[in-house]
């Protein structure tokens, strides 16, 4: 068994893409800074030095430029893992990924496809400047061709990044900025590689579903701590995987518990929250107790510093949504 190391989330993704490195000689890094200064979270730190200047790139600042560039190189047999340094700096490849990478499998009658990861940074709680805090994980999840997961903890961010440059098609890889830091967890020296099509279940429980992604999870499990004081058993549903969503998982939870609460820091008006509840409400109405609440950040650009914690998902407001479902 390969010997455990305890390491946070940053440290872990930079195990997984040395990994990656070493273990697949067509697999090469891009991004700003993320070469000879190890990248603004450090996540690629020491990854020029020791794999050389043509297998971790500085690219200029052009994400439209580069992203492009990355496509070409998995034309010709390249494996690219791309870093945007911050969410919203994603934009201007917006195109290059939605016209040109998400639809290449589609183009070639599904005989070819694209083995491009994008590694975002992303969300809020870090206060950072304006954008530099986004949640774009609905405007990539509604275009089909595009896979988009975000791990929530050390290890899943490691063997899920595995398993997204491993996948053969584009891969938006959220890794929710304000975990890189938040705590360590036992990995091994070797990640293997993860899963991109299934939830997890962090918590059983039996009264309602709090289901989040990425740094929600967090918060969700404050509160589940917080209900199970008060007596209530509340499972935690980690959906790591944006699209597709694991129907079985959420289907699963609406028949066991009854209740679901979806919980995600962007945007509510036609967010990840959304979806689930129009899924459940299609597949699941039969055996829901309750209407399926949602608590979300708001239908407004991410706020400064001063006020985010005022935009952002809390425990409060999660027990607030949850008391009122278990009213019904």
């Amino acid at each position: 068994m390969s010997e455990l190391a305890q390491l946070n989330m940053v440290e872990a993704i930079n195990q997984g893409l040395g990994q990656l490195l070493e273990e697949d000689s067509q697999a090469l890094l891009m991004g700003e800074d993320i070469g000879a200064n190890g990248g603004v979270f450090r996540a690629t730190a020491g990854l020029q030095q020791r794999f050389g200047e043509d297998r971790v790139i500085d690219t200029p600042l052009s994400e439209a430029g580069f992203v492009g560039a990355a496509i070409g190189m998995c034309l010709v047999g390249l494996h690219p893992v791309v870093e945007i340094q911050f969410d919203a700096f994603v934009y201007p490849a917006f195109e290059q990924l939605i016209s040109q990478a998400g639809r290449f499998r589609w183009r070639t009658r599904g005989k070819y496809g694209l083995p491009l990861v994008i590694r975002i940074p992303y969300g809020g709680g870090t206060r950072a400047p304006e954008l530099h805090s986004d949640s774009p994980e609905t405007l990539f999840s509604h275009m089909p061709g595009l896979r988009v997961v975000v791990p929530s903890d050390p290890l899943s961010a490691g063997e899920m990044l595995l398993a997204a440059a491993k996948y053969g098609d584009p891969v938006i890889f959220l890794e929710p900025k304000r975990m890189y830091r938040r705590g360590r967890q036992p990995v091994p020296a070797k990640f293997p590689d993860g899963d991109l099509d299934h939830a997890l279940v962090r918590r059983p429980g039996d009264d309602l579903t709090l289901v989040a992604y990425g740094a929600m999870i967090e918060v969700v499990e404050g509160a589940a701590d917080r209900l199970q004081d008060e007596g209530i058993s509340a499972r935690v549903l980690d959906l790591r995987c944006i699209y597709p969503l694991d129907r079985e998982s959420l289907l699963n939870a609406a028949e066991e518990t009854g209740r679901v609460l979806v919980v995600h820091e962007a945007a509510r008006h036609c967010g990840v929250g959304a979806e689930v509840a129009a899924l459940l409400q299609e597949e699941a109405a039969d055996v829901l107790l309750a209407p399926t609440l949602r608590v979300t950040g708001m239908d407004m650009p991410f706020p400064l510093a001063q006020n985010e914690d005022d935009a952002l998902p809390s425990v409060e407001r999660v027990l607030a949504a949850a008391h009122t479902m278990l009213e019904y």
